[in-house]
């Protein structure tokens, strides 16, 4: 399991700290490694490297849109597409990023008259889940 800027540590890959992986050690290897490689990194390293890179290090870094508007489109987009095991950490994500828990119910019930009821009810029941353990 070898790529371009990647390290193991206990068989879970992890990528360079811009990644989101968190703070770098004096070798220059990050401290921990980022969600993406928790979640994946040992089965495909390179979905996780691309999650790490492309989608957090560029997509949402980007400045056209802010990290609290594309947190509410990417919850959106889940919700919509019954997406709940996503959907989890996006609306943890959204909190963190200025979201607040009745702009994301208040998108929930809207989005259930286009996307559908039983995506709105899933998308609920995500976001009590979440809502409780923050």
């Amino acid at each position: 399991m070898t790529s371009i800027g990647s390290g193991m540590i206990a068989g879970v890959a992890f990528m360079a700290a811009d990644t989101g992986a968190g703070a770098s050690r004096a070798d220059g290897l990050p401290a921990q490694p980022s969600q993406a490689q928790k979640l994946m990194g040992d089965i495909a390293p390179k979905l996780a490297e691309l999650t790490d890179n492309v989608l957090f290090g560029d997509v949402w870094a980007r400045p056209g849109l802010s990290p609290r508007d594309r947190s509410l489109i990417t919850v959106s987009a889940l919700v919509a597409m019954n997406r709940p095991d996503q959907l989890r950490s996006h609306l943890a994500r959204a909190l963190s990023n200025g979201v607040t828990r009745d702009e994301l119910v208040e998108a929930i019930t809207h989005l259930a008259f286009y996307a559908g009821w039983p995506c709105g009810v899933t998308a609920v029941s995500v976001a009590r889940e979440v809502f409780d353990n923050k």
